[in-house]
């Protein structure tokens, strides 16, 4: 039984999900990168699967593990353009990301900042929207995982009956849970508190589920600011400690547009620390604001390779692509190509798992394998 779902909560998100987007398409002649060659048959195990050439082959990720198919507020991108965006880039596996805090629909903004002092209020619609896309419109050619985001952390009481709302209305549909906000600097302005340890006790509930149907969760959890690096350390470490068993992706490895300066060093040395402690977590790399801060000079290029190379199976790429109407295929494509720079550094085993997903199928254990690399005869 449900019963703290609002009927008015749900008449929005069906109303939201059902509504046909008016956005205006991209008309851009849309130039494909060279990874668009790539197709699924790369990717399933058997006696006739060729190798991957690094030489001639794209660096760019297969994977997009973090991307908002709906952004807080305003038009979206239409659905089936933003698959075309993934197959002309070359991304053949994808998580379909809604975003967990909507703006007002009397608003005219479609990003947080924008509109200080209102608030993104936790909701179901963008959910739903992305869950009646994907029942609708499953591409042959494109391997899609939908994740649920709606969830308040500050305030869990009631995700596991709206866990129970989605499963009887796309049953089996939802295999993920994030993007999902423990800590984030960036939402402050807009009435984001950050969850307390009680708060994350009182995720028991929703980490039980997860773990029974052995779905990932992705949290985001700032480490600090600038002036204040490892502020918030401890909200994310504690959830580590009281949910071990739990399959947990730690987004932009802590890092956030309030963070940019951290030693490179320290900030790998406190990851691996973590990662080290706590077997079944994973980070992700994506957001172009650590390309540009944190992979920006030789030597940090250099020692977050190495970080890399020795994690190869706990990293996830993607690209934090928000899909508003305002963003076009040249703005997912310079996404894909910024947030894979650091890709072509890696040694073939970190290259295979990463760039070519197979940290990300053995994590889902999705039926598909990463070629092997080749090598010179």
């Amino acid at each position: 039984m449900i019963k703290h779902v609002s009927a008015a909560m749900f008449a929005t998100a069906t109303l939201a999900a059902c509504t046909t987007t008016t956005s205006t398409p991209d008309a851009e002649a849309r130039a494909p990168l060279a990874a668009s060659s790539r197709t699924l048959d790369m990717f399933r195990e058997g006696p006739g699967q060729a190798c991957y050439d690094r030489a001639t082959q794209p660096s760019t990720f297969v994977v997009d593990t973090h991307n908002h198919f709906r952004p807080f507020g305003g038009q979206p991108r239409p659905y089936e353009e933003v698959l075309a965006y993934l197959e002309d880039s070359g991304v053949l596996f994808a998580n379909i990301y809604g975003i967990g805090q909507s703006l007002p629909y009397t608003n005219s903004c479609t990003y947080y900042l924008d509109c200080p002092g209102i608030p993104a209020i936790p909701s179901i619609q963008n959910d739903m929207a992305n869950a009646a896309n994907l029942a609708t419109n499953r591409p042959d050619n494109l391997v899609l995982t939908l994740s649920a985001t709606f969830p308040d952390l500050a305030n869990p009481e009631n995700v596991n009956d709206v866990l129970d709302l989605y499963d009887a209305t796309y049953p089996g549909l939802f295999q993920w849970m994030g993007e999902v906000n423990l800590v984030k600097q960036a939402l402050f302005g807009n009435d984001h508190v950050p969850a307390t340890p009680e708060n994350i006790d009182d995720w028991r509930g929703f980490m039980e589920r997860l773990r029974y149907f052995d779905m990932p969760i992705a949290i985001h959890s700032d480490l600090g600011s600038d002036n204040a690096p490892t502020e918030y350390l401890a909200l994310m470490d504690y959830a580590l400690q009281r949910y071990p068993n739990n399959k947990i992706i730690w987004v932009h490895m802590g890092l956030s547009r309030e963070l940019t300066t951290i030693p490179a060093e320290e900030h790998i040395a406190l990851m691996s620390e973590r990662l080290d402690r706590h077997p079944n977590l994973m980070l992700d790399i994506t957001w172009r604001v650590i390309a540009d801060n944190y992979f920006n000079t030789p030597e940090n290029v250099a020692a977050y390779t190495a970080f890399f190379n020795q994690y190869y199976d706990r990293i996830l790429t993607g690209t934090d692509f928000v899909a508003s109407f305002n963003k076009t295929f040249d703005v997912y494509a310079e996404e894909v190509e910024v947030n894979s720079m650091i890709l072509s550094e890696l040694d073939d085993r970190a290259f295979r798992h990463i760039a070519l997903g197979q940290a990300y199928f053995d994590l889902l254990d999705l039926p598909y394998r990463a070629p092997d690399i080749c090598t010179a005869n």
